[in-house]
């Protein structure tokens, strides 16, 4: 089995007293794309940017590439943050630059390199992502699609071990999704990156993820290859995997909290 690029131990993470991750534990394999799944609230997006070292943990570890966030440097977590690449949910282009200065902003903040030689990285990232014939184009001239290739194209500029995707499908149509997601598939096995992809879109993260995690509320519910998930006989993960209008979610949905909510202190 390859080693945990990242390793998440008993993590907790509190905002105003409240947990919204609550003791997770999962690693994340080396060269394996691994999709983190909930619904609203769950937690996903709170566990990506935890992992990116964007926000601090409040208990357990994370550990990045062998090394624990919690423990680095600024200059060490910003050495940890150039050999990983992050796709936001809306691709995050400088609106003023075109899609070939978007993609080399990170190679003249980072790198000594001189400008010919950025010029040619930036043309072979933009290759990779079908981008190369619209480098001169303005972000306000792409589709949401070419968005997310530019900004896909910009997140592997500097070569990174780890790529982090916040709902790469997130806005698209379902040809354009199916697209995205063939996308990430080609990368990884042609860059030999790790890939960790939060998302709620089933069909997505069934096309893409070699290992699925399932949050819910703030705790850890799951984890196995998209067959275990299908093939679960818990409720909940039923209900979330196959999209069921019945289940443990919805009765969540009607226990009542309404009646509370609106009354208020008069019940």
């Amino acid at each position: 089995m390859p080693d945990p690029a990242i390793r998440v131990i008993d993590v907790t993470k509190l905002y105003d007293g409240r947990a919204v991750l609550d003791r997770i534990c999962l690693d994340v394999l080396q060269g394996e794309t691994l999709a983190i799944l909930g619904g609203s609230g769950s937690g996903k997006s709170t566990m990506l940017r935890l992992m990116i070292g964007n926000i601090p943990y409040d208990g357990g570890d994370i550990v990045g590439l062998g090394r624990s966030l919690a423990s680095m440097t600024e200059s060490e977590l910003a050495d940890y943050r150039r050999s990983i690449g992050v796709l936001f949910q809306s691709g995050a282009l400088f609106n003023s630059m075109t899609v070939a200065d978007n993609v080399a902003l990170p190679l003249r903040e980072h790198t000594d390199l001189p400008e010919e030689t950025i010029d040619i990285m930036v043309k072979i990232k933009l290759e990779l992502v079908g981008l190369r014939e619209h480098a001169d184009k303005m972000p306000a001239q792409l589709s949401g699609g070419m968005k997310k290739r530019a900004g896909l194209a910009r997140a592997i500029a500097l070569d990174p071990k780890i790529l982090f995707y916040d709902e790469p499908s997130a806005g698209l149509d379902p040809v354009t999704s199916a697209e995205i997601d063939q996308l990430i598939i080609d990368l990884n096995h042609k860059l030999g990156v790790t890939s960790v992809v939060v998302t709620h879109e089933m069909d997505s993260a069934f096309r893409i993820a070699d290992r699925m995690v399932l949050l819910d509320r703030g705790k850890f519910i799951i984890s196995g290859t998209p067959q275990q998930l299908k093939d679960s006989t818990d409720p909940l993960v039923r209900q979330f995997v196959y999209g069921l209008t019945e289940g443990p979610l919805t009765d969540r949905r009607r226990s009542g909290t309404y009646e509370s909510d609106l009354l208020g202190d008069y019940i």
